[in-house]
């Protein structure tokens, strides 16, 4: 007897993801790693990765202003934030990539899950049916500056 294991999503799958992400008005393409959301001036992305990205996502939980989480595989924690706003909120977008995370906006690609990628799966960790918005930019960019703000006082408190 012969086991296989599934090495890809099954169409099945990937067309009803892709509804459901189209129902809520994401626009998606498929590729050749899955399905991709295609931001624009409606729904952009917002990736953190290490320490901050666990900080973010503490305050964000915290203070109820949870969304959308995509989880990346590597060795490193990383995940991107669906977001709104960023058309008025360049100060916030300016910070955000101050503080190193990286912006996906104007027309860039960010895996949805179900996507396969060479070192693993995408996958949610807040599915967009479970988180009860998508919050804005500036509800990303106070995390970030909460989480780098505690991690100053920590250190000059160490150095005094």
């Amino acid at each position: 007897m012969r086991t296989t294991f599934p090495t890809s999503v099954s169409a099945a799958a990937m067309t009803a993801a892709a509804q459901d992400y189209t129902q809520r008005g994401w626009t998606v393409a498929e590729t050749a790693n899955g399905l991709c959301l295609i931001t624009d001036d409606d729904l952009s992305a917002i990736e953190v990765s290490g320490e901050l990205a666990g900080e973010v996502r503490r305050f964000l939980r915290a203070n109820n202003l949870s969304g959308p989480v995509i989880e990346l595989p590597g060795a490193e924690r990383r995940e991107i934030h669906l977001v709104t706003g960023v058309r008025k909120a360049a100060m916030a977008l300016e910070a955000l990539t101050a503080a190193g995370a990286i912006v996906h906006t104007d027309g860039a690609t960010v895996p949805l899950p179900p996507t396969h990628l060479l070192a693993g799966s995408a996958c949610w960790g807040v599915a967009p049916g479970e988180a009860r918005w998508v919050p804005p930019v500036v509800a990303i960019s106070a995390a970030v500056r909460a989480a780098t703000a505690q991690k100053r006082d920590q250190l000059t408190s160490v150095a005094c």
